[in-house]
């Protein structure tokens, strides 16, 4: 059984892109979380104590992955944890993986622009090649979008919020 985890952190090392068997692409990195914390004695932010996670992404979210995160870019990780006992020699210890689910760069941090992969070519796993742009335009607003994708509310998704009461626009 594996535990949903979600995760916010610092990439540590350069994500590392490979093919495994059966042709599936694989990419990981380790990522460090923690944050700072105010020493109220010292009167300065300090580091808290990170933790380390070894994150796996498979398929196209690894192909995406290693096009997309490098190391130092601050990320959010979803996905399934799995803790596991390990020996080598006369060393023990305890890994903690993370099977992706999801990953993103974090927007407290950074901006970034999405840009949606080249569709692979039928009956094929086979990624795109970098460069080529998607056969169908990606959608600018709401009713292209549930048009295209048919999955997205054309109605209340893009209104403003107001000020006062928190709620949508108009409605």
């Amino acid at each position: 059984m594996h535990d949903s985890i979600t995760l916010t952190g610092t990439i540590g090392t350069e994500p590392e892109h490979r093919v495994i068997s059966g042709g599936v692409e694989l990419t990981t990195f380790r990522l460090a979380t923690g944050g700072r914390r105010f020493d109220r004695q010292t009167q300065q932010w300090v580091d808290a104590e990170a933790n380390w996670y070894t994150v796996s992404a498979f398929r196209r979210l690894a192909v995406n992955a290693s096009r997309s995160l490098s190391r130092g870019d601050h990320v959010v990780v979803a996905g399934k944890l799995k803790v596991r006992s390990w020996e080598a020699g006369d060393r023990k210890g305890i890994a903690v993986d993370v099977e992706a689910d999801s990953i993103g760069h974090d927007l407290r941090w950074v901006r970034t622009t999405a840009e949606r992969p080249a569709p692979r070519p039928a009956g094929s796993d086979a990624p795109a090649a970098p460069g080529t742009a998607p056969e169908t335009p990606i959608p600018t607003s709401a009713e292209e979008a549930s048009d295209a994708d048919g999955f997205l509310p054309a109605d209340d998704w893009a209104r403003p919020l107001t000020a006062e009461a928190g709620s949508l626009a108009g409605g």
